[in-house]
C-alpha cells in the first residue's frame, strides 16, 4: 500500500510552501514528489506521474495495489487515473479524518519534529534540499520501530570491529553513528 498527502513549510519570508509526498506502508519508504508555492490539479498529476516512474523503478518487494489519500482537491480525477493505469486503486479517507491516513501524519510529524522545527527555510530550492537530505537519511540510517528498529533500505552488514564514528547530517542536526 502506498499513502500520500501535503504538509506546508513557512519560509522565513512569510512564504507558504506545499510539500507533496508519497510513503509506502510495508517499507516505510518515502518518495518526495515536490515543493511548490502554488498547487494545482495540474502539477499534482505531473508529480503522481515522475512518482509513477520511481516507483515502477524500485525493487518490488511489496505490490502496491492501493494508494491512501485525503479528500483534497488537488487530487483531481486525472491524478487518480495515473495511478489507476497502474492497477493501484485509490482509497479516499473519510473527510475530517486524518488518523485515516496515519502513515502519511505520522511522517509529517516526524520530519517537523527531526528536521524542520530545527531549520530556518530560506526558499523552495533549500526547503527541497534540506528534505532531500532527510529523507536519504530516513530511508537508509534511521531506525524504524515497525521494521524492528531496521531502516527502509537495508544497511550491508558490518563486522562491528573499530571505533565508533560521528557523521553530521543536517549541519549537526542529527548525528549518524556507526561503527568502522
Amino acid at each position: 500500500m502506498l499513502a500520500c498527502d501535503f504538509f506546508t513549510v513557512e519560509t522565513i519570508r512569510l512564504q507558504t510552501l506545499y510539500v507533496l509526498f508519497f510513503i509506502e506502508l510495508e517499507t516505510r519508504r518515502v518518495y518526495l514528489a515536490g515543493v511548490t508555492e502554488h498547487p494545482d490539479g495540474t502539477w499534482v498529476v505531473q508529480q503522481a506521474r515522475n512518482t509513477v516512474w520511481l516507483l515502477d523503478e524500485r525493487e518490488a518487494e511489496t505490490d502496491l495495489h492501493c494508494l491512501i489519500r485525503d479528500n483534497d482537491k488537488k487530487f483531481t480525477l486525472s491524478f487518480d487515473a495515473v495511478f489507476e493505469c497502474e492497477g493501484i486503486n485509490i482509497l479516499r479517507t473519510p473527510f475530517q479524518a486524518p488518523n485515516a491516513n496515519a502513515y502519511a501524519e505520522r511522517w509529517v510529524r516526524t520530519v517537523r519534529e527531526e528536521c524542520l522545527d530545527h531549520i530556518l527555510i530560506w526558499n523552495e530550492a533549500h526547503l527541497l534540499r534540506t528534505l532531500n537530505e532527510f529523507v536519504t537519511y530516513y530511508k537508509t540510517r534511521r531506525p524504524h520501530q515497525g521494521l524492528d528498529q531496521q531502516s527502509p533500505l537495508p544497511r550491508l552488514p558490518s563486522e562491528n570491529t573499530g571505533a565508533v564514528s560521528s557523521r553530521r547530517i543536517l549541519g549537526a542536526i542529527i548525528h549518524d553513528y556507526f561503527s568502522g
